[in-house]
């Protein structure tokens, strides 16, 4: 293979549109590839220290080859750069930073440089395909595809896509599916990632928006933006529930996704090897929605803690089984769908709490209030759950439970109030005994009881308490107060700003900003 400089060389053009077509690239990558190989070999022959390149006229194909040589006066070598003064003594308009162009005589191509470009360009138009595939496929992520098994490694599935390979792992198989050679099988892209052996495309039959796309792929009203998915939770192969919510309400969200005679639902089970899903309605308010998930079990009543994000459900004694679920799955299922956290107890269960929660609040009342059983447990009875409650109610609303007199109801108060202050001065006199803090004491958000409860675990500081970790707070705090985890965070944050723990952050956050402002 010969190749001369300065000649029009149309061949050349003619096979790079030749691998541009077959490999679905773009032709200018292939000419650059065709460059860097006849660079190569330029060099093996003038030498590797020199700075050759090459360049393929993009109409004629006419070779030029050249060495270049960079104007600096800050030389390290001698063979790529030169004194401004050396290279006006060939040019005198050149400048600084420019580069001397010395045009090459054409080159003889020989077996082993022949070779060597050849890997070079079939290198380069490799590394062009893959990165066409990336661009490809990445904007592709979340869409299910089709594909043909071409082979099976360590339980690990290589899927043909088309003009790629794909990989289908071993954990993103529904359990106890079984593919073999050949096989038609259906996934949705989960990742593209690149990695030095090329585009890596990852598939997922477990994941939930697969569920969601073979839906869309069987609901007309899906693919209309009609009816809208707005969660999934799935135990790959066993069981799956799917929540459907219609903006227009003469269509039934969840039997337009069952179908006629189930047909709709019952497409998406085959494909997912038989998986039961259950297909629920969704409701903006968050009790019925966690009642709805846990169907087919009934629920007699909730109970909603937003601040803690957790729902109390409670269940007919025979249906409790049913609301859990055979290894918890229905409950762990409608708690992924839902987003609360959700604990089932049964009516019997529920009954007995109650009631030991109204023996202990009446216990204290009977033993801050001096009163006797009867009183305390009217108090619970009409909902008061703490001594500052009946301390600082309006008067005319304790005057107005049955059988209390304007008498009563003002003993009552003053009890309350004076039981406060004593305890007030009681926790103080602790607090001193301790040597707890003044600045834990004003602390916002904690109340004398936690601050001794703190002092008596050893925390006696703000900057004893900005070092606690949240369940350690709720931990110390006990039955003193009622901690939230989202009220810790917030406390010990709270106290961590105010031992200046970010300051240094937020200082180099400040500094950048104004960096990007200038």
């Amino acid at each position: 293979m010969e190749t001369t400089s300065g000649m029009p060389r149309p061949e050349l053009l003619q096979v790079a549109d030749a691998v541009a077509r077959e490999k679905g690239i773009d032709r200018d990558e292939v000419l650059g590839a065709m460059e860097q190989a006849i660079q190569k070999a330029g060099r093996s022959r003038y030498g590797h220290e020199h700075d050759i390149r090459a360049h393929i006229d993009r109409k004629t194909g006419e070779i030029k080859l050249a060495r270049y040589v960079e104007v600096t006066n800050d030389i390290e070598n001698d063979f790529t750069q030169m004194s401004l003064e050396e290279a006006r003594l060939r040019n005198e308009k050149i400048e600084l930073g420019e580069f001397l162009v010395d045009p090459l005589p054409p080159i003889d191509f020989g077996r082993i440089a022949a070779q060597t470009a050849k890997q070079v360009i079939v290198q380069k138009v490799r590394d062009a395909e893959r990165e066409r595939q990336f661009d490809e496929y990445k904007d592709r992520i979340g869409e299910v595809i089709n594909g043909l098994v071409k082979r099976v490694e360590f339980g690990n599935v290589l899927v043909d896509i088309g003009r790629t390979e794909a990989i289908l792992r071993r954990e993103e198989l529904i359990p106890r599916e079984t593919v073999r050679q050949g096989d038609r099988v259906r996934a949705l892209i989960l990742d593209v990632r690149r990695e030095q052996r090329g585009p890596q495309i990852f598939l997922s039959r477990t994941h939930p928006t697969f569920m969601a796309k073979l839906f869309a792929q069987e609901v007309p009203e899906i693919y209309d933006n009609i009816i809208e998915i707005k969660s999934v939770a799935r135990d790959p192969g066993s069981r799956a529930k799917i929540s459907v919510q219609s903006s227009d309400h003469s269509i039934d969200p969840v039997g337009a996704c069952v179908g006629m005679r189930g047909s709709r639902v019952q497409a998406v089970v085959a494909e997912l090897q038989g998986e039961k899903i259950d297909i629920i309605q969704w409701s903006e308010d968050p009790a019925t929605f966690v009642v709805n998930a846990l169907a087919p079990a009934e629920v007699s009543k909730v109970v909603l803690d937003e601040e803690a994000n957790r729902i109390e459900v409670v269940v007919p004694d025979d249906q409790l089984s049913l609301a859990i679920g055979r290894r918890g799955q229905n409950v762990r299922l409608a708690s992924q769908l839902t987003g609360w956290d959700i604990d089932i107890l049964t009516e019997e269960d529920e009954s007995e709490r109650r009631q030991e929660e109204s023996r202990k609040r009446a216990e204290m009342f009977v033993k801050a209030l001096d009163v006797d059983e009867v009183i305390a447990h009217l108090l619970v009875a009409e909902g008061f759950t703490s001594v500052e409650e009946v301390g600082y109610v309006p008067l005319a609303e304790l005057s107005e439970i049955e059988g209390f007199e304007a008498e009563i109801a003002e003993e009552l108060r003053n009890r309350a109030r004076s039981y406060l202050a004593e305890e007030a001065e009681r926790l103080q006199k602790r607090r001193e005994e301790l040597g707890v803090d003044d600045a834990l004491v004003e602390f916002p958000g904690l109340s004398l009881a936690v601050v001794v409860k703190l002092g008596e675990n050893g925390v006696k500081t703000v900057e004893d308490f900005a070092d606690l970790a949240s369940d350690e707070l709720i931990e110390f705090a006990g039955d003193a107060d009622t901690i939230t985890m989202d009220q810790a965070n917030d406390l010990i944050m709270a106290a961590r700003r105010a031992e200046g723990w970010f300051d240094d952050l937020e200082a180099e956050g400040e500094t950048e900003d104004q960096g990007d402002k200038a």
